[in-house]
Protein backbone atom coordinates (compact mmCIF):
# COMPACT_ATOMS: atom_id res chain seq x y z
CA UNK A 1 0.00 0.00 0.00
CA UNK A 2 1.21 3.50 -0.76
CA UNK A 3 3.08 5.46 2.02
CA UNK A 4 0.54 8.14 1.84
CA UNK A 5 -2.30 5.76 2.70
CA UNK A 6 -0.88 5.69 6.46
CA UNK A 7 -1.21 9.26 7.37
CA UNK A 8 -2.65 10.41 10.41
CA UNK A 9 -5.42 13.06 9.63
CA UNK A 10 -6.66 13.02 13.21
CA UNK A 11 -4.55 16.28 13.83
CA UNK A 12 -5.60 18.21 11.02
CA UNK A 13 -3.64 19.22 7.84
CA UNK A 14 0.56 18.51 8.53
CA UNK A 15 3.10 20.57 7.55
CA UNK A 16 6.36 20.24 7.92
CA UNK A 17 9.52 22.32 7.52
CA UNK A 18 12.85 21.02 7.15
CA UNK A 19 15.88 22.69 7.33
CA UNK A 20 19.45 22.85 8.21
CA UNK A 21 19.43 26.34 9.10
CA UNK A 22 18.71 25.83 13.42
CA UNK A 23 21.06 26.23 15.62
CA UNK A 24 21.93 28.45 19.16
CA UNK A 25 22.82 30.85 16.58
CA UNK A 26 20.83 30.57 13.83
CA UNK A 27 18.84 34.07 12.96
CA UNK A 28 16.58 35.06 9.73
CA UNK A 29 15.63 31.35 8.92
CA UNK A 30 14.49 30.12 12.64
CA UNK A 31 12.77 33.35 12.98
CA UNK A 32 10.59 32.44 10.22
CA UNK A 33 9.51 29.17 11.14
CA UNK A 34 9.33 30.26 14.94
CA UNK A 35 6.63 32.72 14.09
CA UNK A 36 5.34 30.71 11.60
CA UNK A 37 4.82 28.09 13.75
CA UNK A 38 3.54 30.68 16.58
CA UNK A 39 0.48 32.15 13.77
CA UNK A 40 -0.12 27.94 13.08
CA UNK A 41 -0.98 26.95 16.43
CA UNK A 42 -3.74 29.33 16.57
CA UNK A 43 -5.44 27.88 13.11
CA UNK A 44 -7.91 25.11 13.78
CA UNK A 45 -7.52 22.55 11.42
CA UNK A 46 -3.16 22.99 11.14
CA UNK A 47 -0.28 21.04 12.83
CA UNK A 48 3.20 21.96 12.17
CA UNK A 49 6.62 19.99 13.05
CA UNK A 50 10.09 21.47 12.25
CA UNK A 51 12.37 18.85 11.34
CA UNK A 52 16.19 19.89 11.93
CA UNK A 53 19.40 18.79 12.65
CA UNK A 54 19.21 19.65 16.40
CA UNK A 55 16.10 19.02 18.30
CA UNK A 56 15.74 22.26 20.58
CA UNK A 57 11.82 21.67 22.00
CA UNK A 58 8.73 21.35 21.19
CA UNK A 59 7.13 21.41 17.78
CA UNK A 60 10.70 20.06 16.73
CA UNK A 61 11.83 16.73 15.63
CA UNK A 62 15.95 15.78 15.00
CA UNK A 63 17.43 14.42 12.02
CA UNK A 64 20.36 12.54 11.48
CA UNK A 65 23.68 15.43 11.16
CA UNK A 66 27.22 15.94 11.27
CA UNK A 67 28.75 19.25 12.91
CA UNK A 68 29.88 21.68 10.18
CA UNK A 69 32.86 23.42 11.58
CA UNK A 70 32.98 27.31 11.32
CA UNK A 71 30.11 27.66 10.34
CA UNK A 72 28.42 29.50 13.80
CA UNK A 73 27.06 25.91 14.97
CA UNK A 74 25.38 24.63 12.15
CA UNK A 75 24.89 20.64 11.67
CA UNK A 76 24.81 19.27 7.84
CA UNK A 77 22.35 16.44 7.26
CA UNK A 78 24.52 14.31 5.06
CA UNK A 79 22.37 11.00 4.71
CA UNK A 80 20.09 11.50 2.44
CA UNK A 81 18.18 8.26 3.13
CA UNK A 82 18.07 8.67 6.62
CA UNK A 83 16.88 11.90 6.34
CA UNK A 84 14.12 10.62 4.22
CA UNK A 85 13.13 8.24 6.46
CA UNK A 86 12.31 10.47 8.87
CA UNK A 87 10.57 13.08 7.07
CA UNK A 88 8.32 10.27 5.88
CA UNK A 89 8.12 8.76 9.77
CA UNK A 90 6.41 12.33 10.47
CA UNK A 91 3.64 11.74 8.05
CA UNK A 92 3.20 15.33 6.30
CA UNK A 93 0.42 16.30 4.26
CA UNK A 94 2.44 18.92 2.71
CA UNK A 95 6.86 19.31 3.57
CA UNK A 96 8.47 22.56 3.20
CA UNK A 97 12.29 22.61 2.55
CA UNK A 98 14.34 25.72 3.90
CA UNK A 99 18.19 25.24 2.31
CA UNK A 100 18.98 23.89 -0.83
CA UNK A 101 21.51 20.46 0.01
CA UNK A 102 21.23 17.24 1.11
CA UNK A 103 17.99 17.97 2.67
CA UNK A 104 16.24 19.35 0.21
CA UNK A 105 16.94 16.34 -1.72
CA UNK A 106 15.60 13.88 1.15
CA UNK A 107 12.36 16.18 1.08
CA UNK A 108 11.99 15.27 -2.53
CA UNK A 109 12.11 11.66 -1.94
CA UNK A 110 9.84 11.85 0.71
CA UNK A 111 7.14 13.65 -0.65
CA UNK A 112 7.61 11.24 -3.56
CA UNK A 113 7.48 8.53 -1.41
CA UNK A 114 4.26 10.00 0.19
CA UNK A 115 2.61 11.84 -2.72
CA UNK A 116 2.63 15.29 -0.86
CA UNK A 117 3.48 17.97 -2.57
CA UNK A 118 6.59 19.72 -1.97
CA UNK A 119 7.35 23.39 -1.29
CA UNK A 120 11.17 25.28 -1.24
CA UNK A 121 11.44 28.36 0.65
CA UNK A 122 14.76 30.07 -1.58
CA UNK A 123 16.51 31.91 1.51
CA UNK A 124 19.67 32.33 -0.51
CA UNK A 125 20.89 32.69 -3.79
CA UNK A 126 23.79 30.14 -4.50
CA UNK A 127 24.88 31.53 -7.65
CA UNK A 128 25.62 34.83 -5.96
CA UNK A 129 27.48 32.40 -3.06
CA UNK A 130 29.14 30.80 -5.41
CA UNK A 131 30.89 33.75 -6.89
CA UNK A 132 31.79 34.92 -3.20
CA UNK A 133 33.37 31.92 -1.68
CA UNK A 134 35.75 30.69 -4.94
CA UNK A 135 37.77 33.94 -5.43
CA UNK A 136 40.06 34.69 -8.61
CA UNK A 137 39.68 33.19 -12.48
CA UNK A 138 37.54 30.13 -10.92
CA UNK A 139 34.44 32.40 -9.60
CA UNK A 140 32.77 32.32 -12.98
CA UNK A 141 32.95 29.16 -13.11
CA UNK A 142 31.55 28.64 -9.90
CA UNK A 143 28.92 30.46 -10.08
CA UNK A 144 27.52 28.99 -13.50
CA UNK A 145 27.70 25.39 -11.47
CA UNK A 146 25.84 26.48 -8.60
CA UNK A 147 23.39 27.76 -10.77
CA UNK A 148 23.06 24.95 -13.14
CA UNK A 149 22.52 22.92 -9.70
CA UNK A 150 20.12 25.40 -8.22
CA UNK A 151 17.94 25.68 -11.25
CA UNK A 152 18.18 21.24 -11.56
CA UNK A 153 16.93 21.32 -7.61
CA UNK A 154 14.13 23.82 -7.70
CA UNK A 155 12.59 22.80 -11.06
CA UNK A 156 11.42 19.85 -9.14
CA UNK A 157 9.40 21.48 -6.61
CA UNK A 158 5.61 21.71 -6.90
CA UNK A 159 5.99 25.35 -5.55
CA UNK A 160 9.39 27.59 -5.10
CA UNK A 161 8.93 30.92 -2.83
CA UNK A 162 11.06 33.76 -2.91
CA UNK A 163 11.12 36.51 -0.20
CA UNK A 164 11.90 38.99 -2.97
CA UNK A 165 10.65 40.48 -6.03
CA UNK A 166 14.59 40.34 -7.33
CA UNK A 167 15.24 36.27 -5.82
CA UNK A 168 11.82 35.91 -7.96
CA UNK A 169 13.31 36.99 -10.92
CA UNK A 170 16.83 34.91 -10.08
CA UNK A 171 14.67 31.90 -10.06
CA UNK A 172 12.85 32.56 -13.52
CA UNK A 173 16.05 33.57 -15.04
CA UNK A 174 17.56 29.76 -13.70
CA UNK A 175 14.47 28.01 -15.31
CA UNK A 176 12.34 27.58 -12.58
CA UNK A 177 8.56 27.79 -13.82
CA UNK A 178 6.22 27.33 -10.24
CA UNK A 179 7.49 30.71 -8.08
CA UNK A 180 5.55 33.12 -5.98
CA UNK A 181 7.03 36.16 -3.97
CA UNK A 182 6.31 35.43 -0.41
CA UNK A 183 7.77 37.76 1.76
CA UNK A 184 8.96 37.64 5.18
CA UNK A 185 7.67 39.33 8.48
CA UNK A 186 8.19 40.79 11.58
CA UNK A 187 6.14 40.72 15.17
CA UNK A 188 5.29 44.73 15.30
CA UNK A 189 4.33 45.04 18.88
CA UNK A 190 7.72 42.70 19.61
CA UNK A 191 10.22 44.78 17.24
CA UNK A 192 8.67 48.33 18.17
CA UNK A 193 10.23 51.77 19.03
CA UNK A 194 8.95 51.28 22.85
CA UNK A 195 12.02 49.08 23.40
CA UNK A 196 14.69 51.76 23.57
CA UNK A 197 16.63 51.77 26.48
CA UNK A 198 19.28 54.35 27.72
CA UNK A 199 19.98 51.56 30.58
CA UNK A 200 20.77 49.15 28.27
CA UNK A 201 23.10 52.29 26.27
CA UNK A 202 24.84 52.83 29.44
CA UNK A 203 25.47 49.36 29.92
CA UNK A 204 27.63 49.70 26.93
CA UNK A 205 30.30 52.06 29.17
CA UNK A 206 30.64 54.05 26.00
CA UNK A 207 30.10 58.56 26.19
CA UNK A 208 26.66 59.73 25.85
CA UNK A 209 27.56 61.62 22.49
CA UNK A 210 28.42 58.05 20.84
CA UNK A 211 26.49 57.54 17.35
CA UNK A 212 25.82 53.87 17.85
CA UNK A 213 25.59 52.16 14.60
CA UNK A 214 24.38 48.32 15.18
CA UNK A 215 24.18 45.17 13.02
CA UNK A 216 23.17 42.03 13.48
CA UNK A 217 23.10 38.97 11.80
CA UNK A 218 25.84 36.19 11.13
CA UNK A 219 29.36 37.04 10.49
CA UNK A 220 30.09 35.52 6.93
CA UNK A 221 31.52 36.79 3.96
CA UNK A 222 28.76 37.64 1.79
CA UNK A 223 27.74 40.05 4.46
CA UNK A 224 31.00 42.38 3.98
CA UNK A 225 31.86 43.43 7.56
CA UNK A 226 35.08 44.37 6.62
CA UNK A 227 33.05 47.37 4.60
CA UNK A 228 31.02 48.19 8.07
CA UNK A 229 34.46 48.26 10.01
CA UNK A 230 36.37 50.12 7.62
CA UNK A 231 33.84 52.79 7.40
CA UNK A 232 33.55 53.72 11.29
CA UNK A 233 37.43 54.16 11.21
CA UNK A 234 37.16 56.66 8.77
CA UNK A 235 34.10 58.54 10.40
CA UNK A 236 36.42 58.66 13.82
CA UNK A 237 35.03 59.49 17.19
CA UNK A 238 32.01 59.44 18.18
CA UNK A 239 30.99 56.51 15.76
CA UNK A 240 31.25 53.00 17.46
CA UNK A 241 29.68 50.25 15.46
CA UNK A 242 28.33 46.98 17.99
CA UNK A 243 27.89 43.57 15.92
CA UNK A 244 25.64 41.00 17.28
CA UNK A 245 25.99 37.50 16.10
CA UNK A 246 28.55 34.69 15.61
CA UNK A 247 30.31 33.28 12.52
CA UNK A 248 33.72 33.12 11.01
CA UNK A 249 34.51 36.11 10.07
CA UNK A 250 33.72 38.98 12.75
CA UNK A 251 34.63 42.93 11.73
CA UNK A 252 37.46 44.38 13.48
CA UNK A 253 38.95 47.48 14.50
CA UNK A 254 39.17 49.55 17.90
CA UNK A 255 35.79 51.45 17.31
CA UNK A 256 33.80 47.67 16.97
CA UNK A 257 32.39 46.16 19.46
CA UNK A 258 31.55 42.44 19.01
CA UNK A 259 28.92 40.81 20.99
CA UNK A 260 27.36 37.11 20.96
CA UNK A 261 24.39 36.46 18.75
CA UNK A 262 21.73 37.58 20.70
CA UNK A 263 18.90 34.45 20.99
CA UNK A 264 16.16 36.22 22.89
CA UNK A 265 13.81 38.23 20.56
CA UNK A 266 13.30 40.85 23.32
CA UNK A 267 16.58 41.62 23.72
CA UNK A 268 17.61 41.55 20.28
CA UNK A 269 14.81 44.52 20.13
CA UNK A 270 16.25 46.40 22.62
CA UNK A 271 19.17 46.51 21.12
CA UNK A 272 17.90 47.62 17.65
CA UNK A 273 15.89 49.89 19.22
CA UNK A 274 18.44 52.06 21.24
CA UNK A 275 20.80 52.13 18.72
CA UNK A 276 21.17 55.19 16.47
CA UNK A 277 21.31 53.57 12.79
CA UNK A 278 21.44 50.25 11.47
CA UNK A 279 24.19 49.45 8.98
CA UNK A 280 23.96 46.32 6.66
CA UNK A 281 26.44 46.28 3.54
CA UNK A 282 25.54 42.66 2.08
CA UNK A 283 24.65 42.48 -1.73
CA UNK A 284 23.53 38.77 -1.69
CA UNK A 285 20.36 39.17 1.08
CA UNK A 286 17.37 37.45 -0.88
CA UNK A 287 15.32 39.62 1.70
CA UNK A 288 16.98 41.40 5.26
CA UNK A 289 14.90 39.95 8.29
CA UNK A 290 17.17 41.93 10.51
CA UNK A 291 16.94 45.11 8.29
CA UNK A 292 13.25 44.69 9.10
CA UNK A 293 13.16 44.34 12.56
CA UNK A 294 15.16 47.31 12.92
CA UNK A 295 12.53 49.48 11.12
CA UNK A 296 9.87 48.01 13.19
CA UNK A 297 12.22 49.03 15.91
CA UNK A 298 11.77 52.72 14.14
CA UNK A 299 15.72 52.58 13.33
CA UNK A 300 16.55 53.98 10.57
CA UNK A 301 19.03 51.86 8.24
CA UNK A 302 21.92 52.46 5.85
CA UNK A 303 22.40 49.42 3.91
CA UNK A 304 23.35 48.33 0.25
CA UNK A 305 21.16 48.81 -2.28
CA UNK A 306 21.42 45.35 -4.18
CA UNK A 307 19.24 42.63 -3.89
CA UNK A 308 16.15 41.55 -1.49
CA UNK A 309 17.66 44.87 0.34
CA UNK A 310 16.51 47.00 -2.30
CA UNK A 311 13.18 46.46 -2.01
CA UNK A 312 12.99 47.43 1.47
CA UNK A 313 15.06 50.03 2.11
CA UNK A 314 15.67 54.07 0.09
CA UNK A 315 15.93 57.00 1.37
CA UNK A 316 12.93 57.69 3.02
CA UNK A 317 14.09 55.09 6.18
CA UNK A 318 17.73 55.93 6.05
CA UNK A 319 19.92 55.74 3.00
CA UNK A 320 20.29 53.14 -0.17
CA UNK A 321 23.94 52.71 -0.50
CA UNK A 322 24.84 52.05 -4.43
CA UNK A 323 28.58 50.47 -3.88
CA UNK A 324 30.22 48.60 -1.50
CA UNK A 325 32.83 51.07 -0.91
CA UNK A 326 33.57 51.65 2.64
CA UNK A 327 33.84 55.77 1.94
CA UNK A 328 30.18 55.56 0.64
CA UNK A 329 28.95 53.46 3.76
CA UNK A 330 30.93 56.85 5.46
CA UNK A 331 29.27 59.39 3.98
CA UNK A 332 25.72 57.69 4.08
CA UNK A 333 25.95 57.31 7.77
CA UNK A 334 27.18 61.06 8.34
CA UNK A 335 24.50 62.71 5.97
CA UNK A 336 21.83 60.88 7.87
CA UNK A 337 23.30 62.70 11.37
CA UNK A 338 23.03 65.86 9.67
CA UNK A 339 19.38 65.60 9.19
CA UNK A 340 16.10 65.01 11.58
CA UNK A 341 16.11 61.39 11.77
CA UNK A 342 12.56 61.77 13.10
CA UNK A 343 11.01 61.22 9.62
CA UNK A 344 13.17 58.25 8.50
CA UNK A 345 12.04 56.66 11.85
CA UNK A 346 8.63 57.21 11.08
CA UNK A 347 8.48 56.13 7.73
CA UNK A 348 10.87 52.50 8.78
CA UNK A 349 8.21 52.16 11.26
CA UNK A 350 4.97 52.23 8.96
CA UNK A 351 7.17 50.22 6.41
CA UNK A 352 7.52 47.32 8.55
CA UNK A 353 4.19 47.64 10.11
CA UNK A 354 2.55 46.71 6.37
CA UNK A 355 5.12 43.55 6.69
CA UNK A 356 3.56 42.25 9.95
CA UNK A 357 3.45 38.38 10.60
CA UNK A 358 -0.40 38.61 10.52
CA UNK A 359 -0.34 40.60 7.52
CA UNK A 360 2.23 38.17 4.70
CA UNK A 361 1.41 34.61 6.81
CA UNK A 362 -2.18 34.67 5.41
CA UNK A 363 -0.17 34.32 2.08
CA UNK A 364 1.72 31.89 2.85
CA UNK A 365 -1.21 29.62 3.88
CA UNK A 366 -3.28 30.70 0.78
CA UNK A 367 -0.02 29.14 -1.42
CA UNK A 368 -0.32 26.06 1.06
CA UNK A 369 -3.84 25.83 0.00
CA UNK A 370 -3.51 25.69 -3.33
CA UNK A 371 -1.13 23.25 -3.65
CA UNK A 372 -3.54 20.80 -1.10
CA UNK A 373 -6.14 21.10 -3.53
CA UNK A 374 -4.08 20.22 -6.54
CA UNK A 375 -3.05 17.13 -4.37
CA UNK A 376 -0.39 14.87 -4.59
CA UNK A 377 3.28 15.81 -6.54
CA UNK A 378 2.95 17.24 -9.50
CA UNK A 379 6.55 17.76 -10.81
CA UNK A 380 8.93 14.97 -9.58
CA UNK A 381 11.20 13.47 -11.80
CA UNK A 382 11.83 15.62 -15.05
CA UNK A 383 14.88 17.80 -14.34
CA UNK A 384 16.86 15.22 -11.80
CA UNK A 385 18.56 11.70 -12.97
CA UNK A 386 16.61 8.55 -10.97
CA UNK A 387 17.88 7.69 -7.49
CA UNK A 388 18.50 3.92 -6.96
CA UNK A 389 15.53 2.70 -4.96
CA UNK A 390 15.65 2.81 -1.33
CA UNK A 391 13.20 0.59 1.15
CA UNK A 392 10.80 2.50 2.77
CA UNK A 393 9.68 2.06 5.99
CA UNK A 394 6.73 -0.01 6.10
Amino acid sequence: MDASHHRDVSGGTHLVDATMFWSATSGGVRRYLEAKQAWLTRKVGWRHTIAAPTASGPGVASLPSVPLPASGGYRLPLRRGACRDALVGLQPDLIESGDPYRLAWASLDAADAMQVPAVAFCHSNLELLAATLVRGPLAGAAARAARRYAGRLYRRFDLVLAPSEVMRRHLLDWGVERVACQPLGVDAQLFHPARASAMWRNQLGLPAATRLLVYAGRFAPEKHLDVLSEAVQRLGPPYVLLALGAGPMPPRGDRVIVRPFVSDPMALARALASADIFVHAGDQETFGLSVLEAMACGTPVVARAAEGLAELVDDTVGAAVHDGRPDSFAQAIAALFRHDRTAASRRARERAESYDWNQVLPLLLMHYRQLLREGGRKHNGASSPPRRAERLPQ
